[in-house]
């Protein structure tokens, strides 16, 4: 396997993320393999959502302009089923899952996927 990022943002992203992070304090990751918004990439303030022995860190992110690692969980399931794919952090016009921090900005995160 390749020592390329295993997860990785657009610019549009970090833009983002630096903005959430001014607003909400550190940020952290989910994708988990549910449907519809559960498919979607969710950012939360670090540790406001509990992760467990189904989870698995996939990688910290280093985002430019933001001081700490973004840490990006992803359930062990749907890790098994993207275990070949590099992930790539997006975000798009239009509202996403009310529970993901982004969603009162009109935007929404989205994962886009190349195969490694």
């Amino acid at each position: 396997m390749s020592d390329a990022p295993r997860v990785e943002v657009t610019p549009a992203a970090a833009l983002l993320i630096r903005r959430l992070r001014e607003t909400h304090g550190p940020l952290m990751f989910h994708q988990s393999g549910g449907c519809c918004d559960g498919s979607a990439p969710m950012c939360y303030p670090d540790g406001e959502f509990r992760t467990g022995g189904s989870d698995v860190l996939l990688q910290s992110l280093t985002v430019d302009g933001v001081t700490e690692p973004v840490p990006f969980w992803i359930s062990a399931s749907q890790q098994e089923v993207w275990s070949h794919t590099r992930l790539i952090v997006d975000v798009v016009q239009g509202r996403g899952s009310g529970f993901s921090l982004e969603a009162p900005e009109g935007v929404r995160f989205l994962i886009r996927s190349q195969l490694l």
